[in-house]
């Protein structure tokens, strides 16, 4: 019995390790290949040959004051989307969950929760034609440019975030115990005060998960902002700006790989610091849901 054991333990690490180097190999090249000149990198694309500090410096720099990539105003776009985006969905998101999660045996809330759950098994690709059609025609009618603004942009990802930030937290909601509650009416507090007094600073856990999770997904975004913002259009997300470098530049290697590097590292550094927080705000949410 232990001999099988530890043959399928051994079996499962080979497994997890070929898996793990099939999905870390795209960052490896990156990685790898922006601390090279462009000819090292034709010459040697997977190795460390010519790798150095000095050349990684001298990539960045040259990708970095590159007027045609404005890498600032880029990043500047990307952080005021995603931040204002995630503001929002966890304000609204756990106010929604909220409401749900305390009137979960009626019919409404059943309804508008079932709704929530319907967008989330619905591909992006299905409804991203309409969803311009539809910015277009609304900008109209009220006099606003809901394409190529960022304000259109974060509207959008609201919509398209909410379902599941929705989902999560009501789960959560549910295991908080309704006495909380009752004690907080009987001292006089009203239903606002009981929510943003009592109830919202529990979610932390979740929320920390809930920001990791949507700010990874925000920021790494493409297909939406190239849809909304336009690929030639003034204001570009991050992702945009790079993919209008590529077609810039699309021999010299390092100045790609270099701005592609910029372009990850945020969200690298953040998902490091907070994998404990996204690992045990999901299981704790799934546990109490």
């Amino acid at each position: 019995m232990k001999t099988t054991r530890r043959s399928k333990r051994a079996i499962l690490f080979v497994i997890g390790v070929l898996i793990a180097l099939y999905v870390l190999s795209p960052f490896y090249l990156v990685l790898v290949n922006s601390f090279k000149k462009q000819t090292d990198i034709v010459q040697d694309p997977v190795g460390m040959h010519g790798a150095s500090f000095s050349q990684l410096t001298e990539n960045l720099n040259a990708v970095i004051n590159n007027s045609n990539f404005r890498f600032w105003y880029a990043f500047g776009t990307s952080a005021v989307i995603t931040v204002a985006s995630l503001v929002l969905l966890i304000l609204f998101g756990s106010m929604a969950a909220w409401v749900i999660s305390r009137n979960h045996k009626r019919g409404w809330a059943i309804a508008i929760y079932m709704i929530f759950i319907a967008s989330m098994i619905i591909p992006f690709q299905v409804v991203m034609l309409p969803l311009i059609a539809t910015f277009r025609d609304v900008g109209k009618f009220v006099g606003i440019n809901m394409l190529q603004s960022v304000p259109g942009l974060i509207f959008a990802y609201c919509g398209f975030g909410g379902a599941m930030t929705v989902f999560i937290l009501t789960g959560f909601i549910k295991g908080v115990p309704y006495e909380l509650e009752e004690a907080a009416a009987i001292d006089g507090c009203s239903p606002e005060g009981t929510f943003f007094r009592i109830i919202f600073p529990l979610l932390r856990p979740v929320i920390t998960t809930l920001t990791i999770l949507n700010g990874m997904w925000l920021w790494n975004d493409y297909l939406l902002p190239s849809l909304m913002l336009g690929q030639n259009g003034k204001v570009k997300t991050l992702p945009v700006a790079v993919q209008a470098f590529v077609g810039s530049y699309v021999r010299q290697w390092n100045l790609i790989l270099g701005a592609a590097l910029l372009a990850m590292l945020p969200m690298i550094i953040v998902f490091l610091i907070g994998q404990k927080q996204i690992m045990s705000g999901m299981v704790e949410g799934a546990v109490k849901g």
